[in-house]
């Protein structure tokens, strides 16, 4: 006979079981009833009484180590958006006279806006131990499913056109090791990236094979994706390290260098740049992305969120910034060897026209950098490429696994979760595939989306309470962490959200103030965005009714692990047992070869 039984009965089980023979046996003692636990990876009880042994064995499904959860989130956080988006980014809203405006704004929004959320975020998927579907649950109630939905949803719009640009890392990747030469030119590396880009469905292979290596990486867990972050991440800032320095070594390198750090205080007013480096923020160190929430689910008490907090983040942002400093010393660089007479002006019109949004910059940039370098440079190039792979593939698990935890919370078993997931983003990032101003318009889209998402997970601390979060969820909760400041409760209670509901309002006075034509239907326009998230809303509420309605969510939230917020007796040691429910069998305790255990 079995019976499926939480942890906590099947202890009172293995209790009541010592304690019946023990009754009808007065020549042992009942003090050898005494459980005795370990909280380590596994966790153990044995307790024995003469001819009875009783075994509890239940295993977590967690980092192995604190270095492999800083090194998995950091590789959540470093990929492709440093190399390729941030540079995009940053050139598309460079004016002729320099970049400086951009890096500050940027900064500014790293700190006050960016740090804030990702305390956020480790701290409630830490407390909840689950996604953030049924962490909003948990707050707000089960009507409130479609808020998390929201961000699950952009996260699996994002990780859409991910595995697109991953696969043109492949196929550089594999230009990097076939090519007779390297392009040394500006046009001979864009016609590359066009042809490949807009005249070819060579992209749509390369989608379905970065989907495929992410695949087999996702069917092994977290700690198989622990394991590739290990080699992959500490790889690719080697080779990032490298690059930046070869490209300082460049004859007038310092043009563009000079170029960056130059203002254009003009801008400084501008809201679609305000926009865009909170958005590049998000994507740099996944604020609101929900993908660190996700990921704390898998830390224990004694993780230090709070210092995750900033150095993920910071780390993460320096990457960008040697990204951006490499890839323009190496445009300035070639365009002036190239052209001596060229003007500062002519150089950025050329930066911003390397595809629809400067979306080639980085592929059409780098081989000619490595051009130079000499016998080495096609060995190096081939390696950059690699790392970039590497860089997106680790970013791909991530999102993806936002995707894969909300189903498991579903009771969705973990490999046809991982099916189902990566299926849909292959199919929804075919058009990205196929025309690059669809890839273009997702990824504007869902930039601005994640300044919702940051907004909502602000509104979990002000609806609970900021000094309430702050004690409960993370000074109380945490265990050897650094005390989170008084300080953080008005930047994330009153700055961060009207940063979020100022920047989205001025974006859209100002798209329809500067565009006449703003409502006309194509693919940069405000309304095409606002369309796209009105669809997803209702969407969202539709299925909100749906598992509302079924009990789907009832369900889900009585088998959910983890700590309720407004339960103080769930806060104490959810750490020591983390899983699944348990199937017990019962035996026979005279019987001295019997063993009850559990498993996950």
């Amino acid at each position: 006979m079995t019976k499926s039984l939480t942890i906590i009965d099947k202890l009172n089980l293995h209790n009541q079981n010592v304690d019946n023979y023990n009754n009808n046996n007065h020549n042992h003692n009942n003090n050898n009833n005494e459980n005795n636990y370990e909280s380590e990876r596994k966790v153990s009880s044995e307790t024995n009484v003469t001819h009875v042994k009783l075994r509890v064995t239940a295993e977590k499904s967690m980092f192995q180590s604190a270095l492999g959860g800083i090194i998995s989130c950091l590789g959540s956080a470093v990929g492709t958006g440093n190399i390729w988006r941030f540079p995009r980014i940053l050139a598309s809203h460079s004016y002729s006279t320099g970049a400086l405006t951009f890096y500050i704004v940027w900064l500014i929004i790293l700190f006050l806006w960016s740090i804030p959320i990702i305390i956020v975020e480790y701290s409630i998927g830490r407390f909840t131990r689950n996604s953030v579907t049924l962490a909003f649950c948990k707050f707000f109630g089960k009507k409130f499913f479609w808020l998390g939905g929201w961000m699950v949803a952009v996260v699996f719009f994002v990780s859409g056109y991910y595995p697109v640009i991953l696969g043109w890392c492949l196929y550089y990747l594999y230009l990097s090791c076939t090519l007779s030469s390297l392009p040394t030119t500006e046009q001979a590396g864009l016609e590359i990236f066009t042809n490949f880009t807009q005249h070819s469905y060579w992209p749509v292979f390369t989608q379905v094979l970065a989907v495929t290596l992410s695949g087999v990486c996702l069917l092994g867990g977290i700690k198989w994706i622990e394991r590739v972050n290990m080699v992959l991440v500490p790889l690719l800032l080697a080779i990032v390290i490298f690059t930046f320095g070869w490209s300082l070594t460049r004859q007038y390198a310092e043009v563009g260098i000079v170029f960056l750090f130059t203002p254009s205080w003009e801008s400084f007013l501008n809201p679609s740049m305000w926009i865009a480096a909170a958005g590049q923020n998000a994507f740099d160190t996944n604020a609101g992305m929900a993908v660190l929430a996700t990921y704390s689910t898998f830390m224990s008490r004694d993780s230090r969120i709070v210092s995750y907090s900033f150095l993920i983040p910071i780390v993460n942002n320096v990457v960008s910034f040697f990204a951006s400093i490499t890839i323009f010393s190496t445009v300035f660089s070639t365009i002036i060897q190239t052209n001596p007479t060229a003007t500062r002006s002519a150089i950025v019109r050329i930066i911003k026209t390397a595809g629809p949004g400067s979306t080639g910059l980085t592929f059409t940039w780098i081989p000619v950098l490595f051009s130079k370098v000499g016998i080495f440079g096609r060995v190096l190039c081939a390696l950059f490429f690699l790392c970039l792979v590497f860089a997106g593939i680790s970013s791909l698990l991530s999102l993806t696994q936002v995707h894969v935890l909300a189903m498991k919370d579903f009771n969705v078993p973990h490999r046809l979760a991982v099916g189902i997931a990566l299926l849909a983003s292959m199919i929804i990032g075919l058009p990205s595939a196929i025309k690059l101003e669809f890839l273009t318009n997702q990824d504007n889209t869902w930039g601005y989306g994640l300044i919702v998402s940051g907004f909502l997970f602000c509104l979990i601390v002000i609806i609970y309470g900021p000094n309430r979060y702050r004690r409960v969820l993370v000074n109380d909760y945490g265990i050897n962490d650094c005390n989170l400041s008084i300080i953080w409760i008005p930047i994330i209670a009153v700055l961060v959200p009207l940063q979020s509901i100022v920047l989205i309002v001025w974006w859209i006075y100002e798209s329809i103030k500067s565009e006449p034509n703003w409502y006309i239907l194509t693919w940069d326009t405000l309304s095409t965005t606002l369309l796209e998230w009105l669809i997803l809303l209702i969407g969202l509420l539709i299925l909100n009714w749906i598992l509302y309605r079924t009990n789907l969510l009832s369900g889900a939230l009585k088998r959910s692990h983890g700590c309720d917020p407004y339960d103080p007796s769930t806060y104490v040691n959810k750490d020591d047992f983390q899983g699944d429910e348990i199937d017990v069998e019962e035996m026979n305790v005279f019987n001295s070869s019997n063993t009850v255990q559990t498993r996950l």
